[in-house]
C-alpha cells in the first residue's frame, strides 16, 4: 500500500482525510509513487511520503495556467521529471468552475515502460478518485478550511483597501468605474483597460495616458469579448495571438474577467490589454484583475434595483446630470415616465409577491426597448423612467409604443388565476433650466396621468399647449411586405446560444432564428410575420431559404464549425414534412455546402410532427442517418406526446415555453417539466428550456433536472454572420494558447 506522511499547513487530523485518496489512486494506478495536493493559488496543501514538488515549482504553475484556457473535464499536463518518473497534474474545479486546486500524480518509469503515459489514459485511469477529491475540496472550500497564502491575500486586502479609501471621493458610479481601470493599469502594467456591462448601457475604457478611446474603435473587441465569457462563463487568458486572430483584429495580449450578476450570470467583462511584445499576464496579475471585477460587481449591485435590475433614482439623477452636463449642446433628450396600471388590485388579489413580478417583467421590457445609450430607473414602487439622449420626439414616443406593447403581451399567472397587465407612459422633452431633470420629469409624469385618464395602456406626450397627442402605430399589411421579403431576399439569420444549466460549460449549441427586414432595413421579428406565412402557405418557401442560407454561410465557417466545436438547430415546418420534394432538397444543400451534418440539428414541433407522424418519421431517419440531430419543439403541448414520443428517434425535446414561464408560480407546470426532464433521461435524450427570461426561471430549471436553457437569461440572440466569425477569432486564438483540444 502507498505510506502517506503529512507535509500539509493544516492539522494533522484534517490532513489525514487525504489518506485514502492516495490508496484509492494506488489501486487505480499501481505505478504511482506519490501524490500531491496543491490548492488553487499553488500553496502545498498535502502530499505522501516526501515527495511534495518543492523543487519542481514551474509544474504546478503550469497546470494553474493550463486551467486558466483549457475547459476540459480535470484538465491537465504531463511532464517527465528524470529518468525514472513522470508527473500527472489534473485541476479540480468548483460548481462555479472556479479552481479548487491541483492534484499531481508521481508515476514510476521502468521496465517496458520508459516513457510518460498519453495524459487522456491516466485521467481515465484515476478519474473516479479525482471525482472523490473534488468533493472533498469543494467542502473545504465552502467550510473556508482553506486560506490564501498570507502574502497574497495581504496584497489583495491593500488593494482593495486602497480603493474602498479613494471610494469617497468619487460623485458616481462612473468615477468609481474609472477608479477601478486605473488601478488595473496601475497594478498589472497593461496598456488598456475596459470595463462593458451592455445591460447597464456601461462602456468605458482608459489608457495608460489616462485618456479613453473612441467606442468605435473599441466596439468590434466588445463584441467579441462579451460573447466569448458569457460562452465560457469564466476569466479568459490570452498570451499567445494566432494567426487567424491577428490577421482580423488587432493582436493584444488578453486578460479579461466576468462581471457577474448576483445570479452568477455573466453580465459584463473587465478586461486588460498588453501589446504582444509585453510580458504574459501571470497569475498575480489574473488575481488584481478578478479583485477589481468583484468590486464593479458591489458597485453594480449597490447602483442598481436588485428586483428590475434597473439603476436606483439617486444612481439615475446623478448619471442623468452627468450625461446632461457634458451634452449640453447636442441635445435634445427625452424623457419617458411610465406607471404600472391597477398594480394595487393585482397585489390585493394575487399577492404583493405576484405584484412585484408584474413589475419586474416591465422593467425587462423597457429594458430591452430602450436603444444603446439610453438611462432606466425604478424611481419608485411601480413606477419607472428614462432618459434616451440626443432623439426626436417622435423615435422617443415610438420606443414608449414599443415598451407599452411588450408590456401588454405580458401574460403572467398566478396559482388558478391569470391577469391583463397595462402600462401608461408619458413623453416630455428636457428642456434648458436650472432644473432641467426634474421638470422634465415632472411633465412627463404628467402627460402619463393623462394617459390613465384618457383609458389607461397608452402613450401621451407632453406639450406646451397642455394637448396630449395619441402616438399609435397602425398595422401593417405583413403578407404583402413578406411576399416582397421573398422576392428581394430581404431577410436575415440570428443566432441566439442554447447553454447548459448545471456548469457542464462544453461545445456551444445555438438556435437560428429568422428575421425580416424592413423598407428602411429595420428588424421584424418572426412573431410578427410567420402566421401570416402558415396562413398563404409560404412556410416551405420561408424554410428553403433558412435551410440554404444556413448550410451556406455554416459551411464557408466549416474549419471553425465543426461537429466538435458548435452545434447549429434549424426549425421546420409541418408544412414543409408533408411537401414530398424538401427532403431531397436539404439533403442536397447539406451535401453540396461540404458541411459535416453533425453540425446541424432540426427542430420540428411536436403538433406538426404528430399531425405527420409517418412523413416525419421517414424525414428523421434519413437525416439522422446522414449524421444530422433531431429536437422536438415546443414539447408537452400535444395531447398524446407520450403516446407517441416512443416512435420518434429524437435527440432533444425542448419544453414548452408556457410550462417554462409559469413554473414558479404553477405547481403544475413545474411537475410537468420535472417529469418531463425524467423521462428524456430513461429515454436517453436531453431536455431543454424555452423562454428562461428571467434568472429566477434559470435556476429553477436546473434545479428541476433540465439540462440546457434558451432565452434572455442565457444569451441573446446575434447576426449569424457575426457570430461565426467570432468563433472564428476566438476558437483559433484559445485553441492556439490551450495547447489541447477541448472536450465536447
Amino acid at each position: 500500500m502507498l505510506e502517506t506522511k503529512s507535509n500539509a499547513i493544516e492539522s494533522p487530523a484534517v490532513d489525514a482525510s487525504f489518506e485514502p485518496y492516495g490508496r484509492l489512486l494506488r489501486m487505480l494506478m499501481p505505478s504511482l509513487r506519490g501524490v500531491v495536493v496543491h490548492d488553487g493559488f499553488s500553496n502545498l496543501v498535502w502530499a505522501s511520503d516526501e515527495l511534495d514538488l518543492a523543487d519542481e515549482p514551474e509544474v504546478i504553475n503550469a497546470a494553474i495556467a493550463n486551467a486558466l484556457s483549457d475547459t476540459a473535464e480535470f484538465a491537465g499536463i504531463v511532464r517527465t521529471l528524470d529518468a525514472d518518473r513522470a508527473v500527472y497534474s489534473f485541476a479540480i474545479r468548483g460548481e462555479q468552475i472556479e479552481l479548487l486546486g491541483v492534484v499531481s500524480l508521481i508515476a514510476r518509469l521502468s521496465g517496458s515502460l520508459t516513457e510518460a503515459r498519453p495524459l487522456q489514459t491516466v485521467r481515465q485511469l484515476v478519474q473516479p478518485a479525482l471525482e472523490c477529491l473534488r468533493r472533498e475540496l469543494s467542502l473545504r472550500s465552502k467550510l473556508g478550511s482553506r486560506e490564501r497564502d498570507l502574502g497574497v491575500r495581504e496584497r489583495d486586502l491593500n488593494l482593495m483597501l486602497e480603493i474602498s479609501s479613494q471610494q469617497s471621493t468619487s460623485s458616481n458610479d462612473t468615477d468609481e468605474f474609472s477608479l477601478i481601470m486605473k488601478t488595473g493599469l496601475e497594478r498589472t502594467g497593461c496598456a488598456l483597460a475596459a470595463l462593458w456591462v451592455p445591460d447597464k448601457n456601461i462602456a468605458l475604457s482608459l489608457t495608460r495616458s489616462g485618456q479613453p478611446m473612441s467606442p468605435e474603435s473599441l466596439q468590434r473587441a466588445q463584441q467579441h469579448l462579451m460573447a466569448w465569457m458569457q460562452l465560457q462563463q469564466r476569466t479568459i487568458v490570452i498570451n499567445h495571438i494566432s494567426k487567424v486572430a491577428s490577421d482580423v483584429a488587432a493582436p493584444y495580449k488578453i486578460l479579461a474577467c466576468p462581471v457577474r450578476h448576483s445570479s452568477e450570470r455573466v453580465m459584463g467583462v473587465l478586461a486588460m490589454f498588453n501589446p504582444p511584445s509585453a510580458q504574459d499576464f501571470d497569475l498575480h496579475q489574473t488575481r488584481i484583475a478578478e479583485a477589481l471585477a468583484k468590486r464593479a460587481t458591489s458597485i453594480i449591485q449597490a447602483q442598481y434595483d436588485a428586483s428590475t435590475g434597473l439603476m436606483t433614482r439617486q444612481a439615475f439623477e446623478g448619471q442623468a446630470a452627468a450625461l446632461l452636463a457634458s451634452t449640453a449642446t447636442a441635445g435634445p433628450h427625452i424623457i419617458l415616465y411610465l406607471d404600472i396600471d391597477r398594480l394595487h388590485v393585482i397585489n390585493e388579489t394575487f399577492g404583493m409577491h405576484v405584484g412585484d413580478d408584474v413589475i419586474a417583467s416591465v422593467a425587462e421590457c423597457m429594458a430591452k426597448a430602450l436603444p444603446t445609450g439610453a438611462l432606466s430607473a425604478r424611481i419608485s414602487g411601480d413606477r419607472l423612467a428614462a432618459l434616451i439622449p440626443r432623439t426626436s420626439m417622435e423615435a422617443a414616443a415610438a420606443a414608449a409604443e414599443k415598451i407599452r406593447a411588450a408590456a401588454a403581451a405580458i401574460v403572467p399567472r398566478a396559482g388558478q388565476g391569470s391577469f391583463e397587465v397595462s402600462v401608461c407612459l408619458g413623453v416630455a422633452p428636457i428642456g434648458r433650466s436650472d432644473n432641467a431633470l426634474a421638470h422634465a420629469l415632472a411633465t412627463a409624469e404628467i402627460a402619463c396621468k393623462a394617459a390613465k385618464d384618457r383609458g389607461r395602456d397608452r402613450v401621451e406626450i407632453f406639450q406646451d399647449s397642455d394637448q396630449s397627442i395619441i402616438r399609435r402605430h397602425t398595422d401593417i399589411m405583413v403578407i404583402g411586405q413578406l411576399r416582397d421579403a421573398l422576392a428581394n431576399d430581404s431577410f436575415r439569420l440570428d443566432a441566439q446560444p442554447i447553454l447548459p444549466l448545471r456548469g457542464n460549460y462544453g461545445r456551444p449549441r445555438f438556435e437560428l432564428l429568422i428575421r425580416m427586414l424592413g423598407d428602411r432595413g429595420e428588424i421584424i421579428p418572426p412573431g410578427k410575420f410567420l402566421s401570416a406565412a402558415e396562413r398563404y402557405q409560404l412556410m416551405p418557401t420561408i424554410d428553403r431559404w433558412v435551410v440554404h442560407r444556413s448550410c451556406r454561410l455554416l459551411g464557408a465557417h466549416s474549419a471553425s464549425v465543426g461537429e466538435d466545436i458548435a452545434r447549429f438547430a434549424i426549425n421546420l415546418s409541418g408544412q414543409s414534412l408533408q411537401d414530398d420534394t424538401f427532403l431531397p432538397y436539404v439533403i442536397d444543400e447539406i451535401k453540396a455546402s461540404n458541411l459535416p451534418p453533425g453540425v446541424l440539428c432540426f427542430e420540428l414541433t411536436e403538433t406538426a410532427t404528430i399531425g405527420n407522424l409517418v412523413k416525419a418519421q421517414n424525414f428523421i431517419r434519413n437525416l439522422q442517418d446522414l449524421g444530422c440531430q433531431f429536437a422536438l419543439d415546443d414539447f408537452g403541448t400535444g395531447v398524446s406526446s407520450l403516446a407517441y414520443l416512443k416512435d420518434l428517434s429524437v435527440n432533444y425535446l425542448k419544453i414548452d415555453g408556457s410550462f417554462v414561464r409559469d413554473a414558479i408560480v404553477n405547481a403544475r407546470s413545474e411537475s410537468m417539466i420535472k417529469a418531463i426532464a425524467q423521462l428524456a433521461k430513461v429515454m436517453c435524450m436531453e431536455t431543454i428550456a424555452e423562454y428562461v427570461e428571467t434568472d429566477m426561471l434559470r435556476a429553477r430549471m436546473a434545479d428541476l433536472g433540465v439540462d440546457y436553457g434558451q432565452g434572455f437569461a442565457m444569451g441573446k440572440a446575434q447576426p449569424l454572420e457575426e457570430l461565426l466569425q467570432e468563433l472564428a477569432i476566438y476558437e483559433a486564438t484559445v485553441s492556439a494558447w490551450a495547447g489541447e483540444p477541448k472536450s465536447a
